[in-house]
């Protein structure tokens, strides 16, 4: 029995840069003659699960894929298409960039197939440029377009990261304290996250670029060389951020501990001050008959004045033998 997908949305590329929205339940009557049609679907939904596996007519070892829960970056070329799994930043509101979303893609002849959980504002731009006639004109053109789009939505982010750098090189110039070193920790690990995700894929990026025959992708041979440059210059700007926070996190620790070891200093300065007055007055302070001057008026100021020289005497000596 054939099932309808329930798109998120389905479109047909006119192959001029525009696109039409159309049906799901049209889906299955479309044949390569109608053109390239693209199928955006969400992953974790029933429906489309079971259009994949039972109508969708794609390859079990596609289907599972596309399906997979956990992934990673990667490409695979098959008889009748290409499979590859990209990540991009997550811009939804409320959430880290770092938690990356994950977009799943079978690339056809004339069908495109899409997956994802969660939005992506790349994919969006996509059916947004179709709407407006500048999109992609055939299924080799989408994938680059899309792969162009995943990363130029992460230019802001890394250029945040580096701001937020900046800014905490110049705090810490000013001011150093534990929560500034809070900071940088945290900082540090969403550029570690971030960067684990990305790393797979520029190996995605060179596959394309070494398969582009077989998938069709020659036509855009330097869009694809351009769009792996600049992923290749986010990732090294996320690895010179990663150094720079680790150094700064390094100055910090550095930092903070001559401040405490200052303040050890000038806590053991002062108990050495007090010491011997602290003995004396105990001395002086215990009930037993014989305490010299204790009949004497003059006898407490006179103890406040030897007390006041002997303090004198060790500030000197101290001073002498450069401790303070």
């Amino acid at each position: 029995m054939m099932t309808d997908p329930n798109c998120i949305w389905c479109m047909r590329l006119d192959g001029d840069g525009g696109g039409q929205e159309i049906p799901s339940q049209d889906v299955g009557t479309l044949t390569a003659d109608n053109g390239v049609y693209w199928m955006h679907l969400d992953r974790m939904d029933p429906g489309s699960q079971t259009w994949l596996r039972e109508s969708s007519g794609l390859d079990p070892m596609v289907v599972d894929a596309l399906l997979e829960e956990e992934t990673r970056p990667r490409i695979f070329l098959t008889p009748h298409g290409l499979v590859v799994i990209l990540r991009g930043v997550n811009l939804n509101p409320g959430s880290d960039p770092e938690d990356m979303v994950s977009l799943r893609l079978w690339i056809g002849a004339s069908r495109i197939v899409t997956l994802r959980h969660r939005r992506l504002m790349a994919v969006q731009d996509i059916r947004d440029s179709l709407v407006s006639h500048a999109g992609p004109k055939d299924s080799a053109g989408f994938l680059v377009m899309v792969a162009e789009r995943l990363i130029e939505r992460m230019s802001p982010v890394v250029n945040e990261l580096d701001d937020a750098t900046d800014e905490l090189e110049d705090r810490m110039i000013e001011d150093v304290s534990a929560h500034l070193r809070e900071k940088s920790g945290q900082l540090r690990r969403q550029v570690i996250s971030l960067r684990r995700h990305l790393a797979p894929q520029r190996e995605v990026m060179a596959g394309l670029q070494a398969k582009q025959e077989s998938w069709g992708g020659k036509p855009y041979e330097s869009h694809l060389r351009e769009t792996s440059n600049h992923l290749i210059r986010y990732i090294e700007d996320l690895d010179a951020i990663r150094e720079r926070v680790a150094v700064m996190q390094e100055e910090l620790a550095s930092k903070l501990a001559e401040r405490m070891t200052q303040t050890m200093y000038a806590l053991t300065i002062l108990a050495g001050v007090f010491l011997p007055l602290t003995f004396l007055t105990g001395l002086l302070g215990i009930n037993v008959a014989g305490i010299p001057g204790s009949e004497n008026p003059w006898a407490f100021v006179s103890v406040c004045v030897i007390l006041a020289g002997i303090t004198g005497a060790q500030i000197w000596v101290f001073r002498r033998l450069k401790w303070i």
